[in-house]
């Protein structure tokens, strides 16, 4: 049976899942329209719970927009991961305390997947179709990186209303996507760790 499915797999497709990887230096080379409704339309192709499909997307390619929002996003995430520090997590991002750090590495393109919180896969809705998105960039040439850091920042009142997302609606995924700046190496992963395998 495996044998069979693996026969009829498309090569390309396990390709692009294995060649992505996160991106954290771009060109200042504009990502045009045609390409980024690419990405969102295989955003949306991602499988939703019950079919809600709850994602809408905002597209932020203004960079005095990005330079703002990065020098607000900063501060605030230093702050939770010294909380988290303090209660026995390990990570420090000192690095996010320098003023020429860009949480988004430089990127020209911010694509916001945002959902109203209303029912109890939403969010995992909204990581698949980001996941979509980031494999679609793969396969057209463009590098990808989830911003993390910046979910704090994107969700305050007033960075909402500017960029019109309406207060019902929560910034869930921030993907930048971009032409990558140079080779970025791809990073080892684990074998699979499988707790069980009942046959």
């Amino acid at each position: 049976m495996t044998e069979r499915i693996l026969q009829h797999a498309d090569p390309s497709i396990l390709k692009i899942i294995y060649a992505r990887h996160s991106v954290r230096s771009y060109a200042h080379t504009p990502v045009d329209s045609a390409a980024i409704q690419t990405l969102l339309y295989a955003a949306v192709h991602a499988p939703t719970a019950m079919h809600d499909e709850p994602w809408a997307f905002v597209v932020v390619q203004d960079p005095v927009l990005l330079q703002r929002f990065s020098n607000m996003a900063k501060p605030l995430f230093v702050e939770e991961v010294r909380h988290r520090n303090a209660h026995g997590a390990g990570h420090s991002f000192e690095h996010f305390t320098r003023p020429d750090f860009n949480i988004f590495h430089g990127a020209d393109t911010l694509i916001l997947i945002c959902a109203k919180p209303l029912g109890p896969f939403v969010a995992a809705d909204c990581w698949l179709a980001a996941e979509n998105l980031m494999l679609a960039a793969s396969a057209i040439g463009l590098g990808s990186c989830v911003i993390g850091s910046a979910v704090a920042a994107l969700n305050i009142h007033k960075v909402k209303t500017e960029l019109g997302i309406p207060d019902e609606y929560s910034v869930i995924a921030p993907i930048v996507v971009g032409v990558s700046s140079g080779e970025t190496p791809a990073t080892s992963r684990k074998e699979p760790h499988i707790l069980s395998w009942k046959k």
